[in-house]
């Protein structure tokens, strides 16, 4: 049976290959939005369970920093993977993406302000605990189970119906314009958060930056319930059962059927492992493998700098956009291996770089495939999702884009790190561990050409056609 299901926003289905200005400004906002709540989450709050509850160190009685922190983010992914199966199952069956995006984002903003209330004092006051060791631990696991529900809206409005509208909104004539604008929002948001928490003490400490990130999260959500204008129709379309819905996307036949999209999974998959068998170790290696340091690279920052800064951005920016329109033009055929060329390539030659001016180098090649990958891949993911399955398949795709990648690729990394170390570095915590190692690189290399694979099949199949999709 063909997907039947079309978006409202797509006049002329597939032969519609612009976006409206409206369109245009929610993909920016929330798409913005939502990577400043990720980056909030994925770099602050470790640093404010930390820094704040731990007060920088191990307290011996209480559960460790360490330990609080690996419970944290192995819960929060958990977390993520289940809600976007359900949340995205949901939406697809109540046929609606508006009212997951907006309240979620309001009700996302409101647990991530929340975060500003949790102290041991408050923590100790609510559940009578003097105790500081148990005072300690309480405020972790709040603090644990406070991620894990800013998580579930977080995947709900975002990961899964934010996630669906694009692809619904889409096609295959514009999605990697509109993935090219995507992949620019992440490192936009971080640069902001990053800015915005180099102030926290300036500002009045943690409560007062949760609250801030917190408050614009919300504002967001508001504007979204009247800019927004939903891919959905609103009619309930939807029979069967909604359990058996949820292991859809694992039956033998819907694969078979859906060939080109677990192609486009199995890429993607291999691709953002290369990723996570170093980038979680790159600022380490690069601080204490090659000696960079931050201070020696802000005496740099002269006032013709800073003037020039944006201009550069914006060039950068306007070079992303073009890629993304070049290839909605002339396909992924062959783009899709020229990008596979220079992330290998930029690997392999970064593993024989051994000083920060000589890893500048490699880095260009590196990131330049590595953005031109997650653009073409993740766009050709939408091309074959089916239409009145997208949020169904928003489950899928966490599998294969983070929940695999993330305990494959640092466990690679990790295991490399160990055989090959050539010393040591005293950590934040007071602990001595191995330094990260330019072999590393070379293992993601040697992951990375293993996405030739799944690229080859799809291009035998056809990457560029979107008329077989079934469901």
């Amino acid at each position: 049976m063909k997907a039947e299901t079309k978006s409202p926003l797509k006049k002329n289905g597939a032969a519609d290959s612009k976006l409206s200005g409206r369109i245009w400004f929610n993909i920016c906002l929330f798409g913005f939005t939502g990577q400043m709540a990720w980056t909030l989450e994925n770099m602050y709050f470790n640093t404010f369970l930390y820094n704040t509850v731990y007060e920088g160190g191990k307290v011996t009685g209480s559960l460790s920093s360490m330990t609080a922190i690996k419970l944290m983010v192995a819960f929060s992914a958990a977390t993520a993977v289940i809600t976007t199966f359900i949340m995205g199952n949901l939406s697809d069956r109540v046929n609606k993406r508006k009212i997951f995006i907006s309240l979620g984002y309001i009700i996302w903003g409101i647990t991530t302000g929340a975060f500003g209330f949790i102290t041991k004092d408050n923590i100790g006051s609510l559940f009578g605990i003097s105790d500081s060791y148990k005072v300690i631990t309480a405020t972790a696991v709040t603090v644990i189970v406070m991620d894990c529900v800013m998580t579930f809206f977080g995947s709900t409005s975002n990961d899964s119906a934010f996630n669906a509208w694009i692809t619904d909104i889409t096609t295959p004539k514009n999605r990697a314009t509109a993935e090219s604008v995507l992949a620019i929002l992440p490192v936009v948001a971080m640069v902001v958060v990053i800015a915005f928490g180099g102030m926290i003490d300036a500002i009045g400490g943690y409560p007062v930056f949760f609250f801030a990130i917190g408050g614009f999260v919300i504002v967001c959500g508001i504007l979204g319930l009247f800019t927004l204008k939903d891919s959905r129709s609103g009619v309930h379309e939807k029979n069967g059962n909604y359990w058996k819905d949820l292991i859809y996307g694992f039956k033998p036949s819907v694969v078979k059927e859906n060939s080109k999209l677990y192609l486009a999974f199995i890429a993607i998959c291999l691709f953002q492992t290369a990723v996570q068998v170093f980038f979680p170790y790159l600022l380490i290696y690069l601080q204490h493998s090659l000696g960079f340091n931050i201070e020696d690279l802000l005496g740099y920052v002269t006032k013709p700098v800073l003037i020039a800064a944006p201009f550069v951005i914006i060039a950068l920016v306007a070079v992303i956009v073009l890629v993304g329109k070049l290839i909605d033009k002339i396909g992924k055929n062959i783009l899709l291996f020229v990008a596979i060329a220079l992330f290998t390539v930029g690997l392999f030659a970064a593993s024989f770089m051994h000083t920060a001016g000589k890893f500048a180098l490699a880095a260009i090649p590196l990131f330049a495939g590595y953005g031109l990958l997650g653009i073409m891949l993740n766009s050709t993911v939408r091309d074959y999702t089916p239409e009145d399955k997208t949020g169904l398949f928003q489950g899928i795709r966490m599998i294969f884009f983070v929940l695999i990648p993330m305990i494959v690729g640092p466990s690679i990394g990790d295991r490399v790190c160990k055989a090959y170390a050539g010393g040591t570095y005293v950590g934040d915590d007071g602990l001595s561990n191995y330094e990260p190692c330019a072999q590393m690189f070379l293992a993601a290399a040697i992951v990375a050409l293993l996405v030739l694979i799944p690229c080859i099949i799809l291009r035998k199949k056809g990457i560029n056609k979107n008329t077989d999709i079934k469901a």
